[in-house]
């Protein structure tokens, strides 16, 4: 009779520890999430994990750490999170001293469809209260809107979303198919053949969705907004 197989579906902590902090990204995410499952003294490791990481370029590991520890509601993780990342993990930089802290904790918590309304509010208030009435932004605007502050909307999608999300994402995914908008746009499946994904119930709101899904930055139809936001020079800092 053979012998009952060994079970190594959960690995020790130590040895998660150890894959945490010489892993691969790719290795690194998935380890997270069995150090946020295996509790109080997972969750300690992926602290110490995030503060060691706190001088270097914040990146979705960042993100998806932080967002583990949140979603932990712990005293001990809340404490932590509030002495030592209070307005999240991406530095909020404003020109026009705009407040993104509310964009930043519906991402952290992955609010995503909540994200993308809050989002368009934050680029309507980038051109003034016209677009703040009217809820939508002028194309021919786009041009004057802050390098830091859109960079910050973009770096707070990027980092909570595993590397999926914002405009970033979507220019890359652009330009890899030579800038041609009927090839993109299935691409992100904002349309499919004829069609056009209709809002919001065809679009996906969680990371199963395709890279570069969201934002929706062209506010659904056309290509003249999202074009003028590919073009701006935020993307070339």
């Amino acid at each position: 009779m053979d012998a009952p197989a060994t079970s190594v579906e959960h690995p020790d902590i130590a040895e998660l520890e150890s894959q945490l902090s010489s892993g691969s990204e790719k290795t690194q995410l998935p380890v997270m999430k069995q150090l946020q499952a295996a509790g109080a003294a997972g969750c300690q490791i992926l602290q110490q994990f995030l503060l060691s990481r706190h001088q270097d370029a914040v990146t979705f590991i960042d993100g998806s750490c932080y967002q583990l520890l949140l979603e932990t509601d712990t005293a001990e993780n809340q404490t932590f999170l509030q002495e030592n990342f209070p307005t999240g993990v991406v530095t909020l930089e404003s020109e026009v001293g705009a407040d993104y802290f509310p964009l930043q904790q519906l991402l952290a918590r992955h609010q995503f469809e909540e994200a993308d309304r809050l989002t368009l509010q934050n680029l309507c208030a980038l051109e003034g209260p016209a677009a703040v009435k009217r809820k939508w932004i002028y194309f021919t605007q786009i041009e004057q809107f802050p390098i830091s502050d859109l960079q910050t909307i973009d770096r707070l999608w990027w980092v909570h979303s595993e590397g999926k999300f914002g405009f970033s994402v979507q220019r890359q995914l652009w330009l890899t198919v030579g800038r041609n908008w009927d090839a993109l746009w299935p691409k992100i499946a904002w349309r499919s053949g004829r069609d056009w994904t209709r809002y919001p119930d065809g679009f996906t709101w969680d990371l199963s969705a395709p890279k570069g899904h969201l934002p929706l930055s062209n506010q659904l139809r056309g290509v003249q907004v999202v074009n003028a936001l590919f073009n701006h020079p935020a993307w070339k800092k």
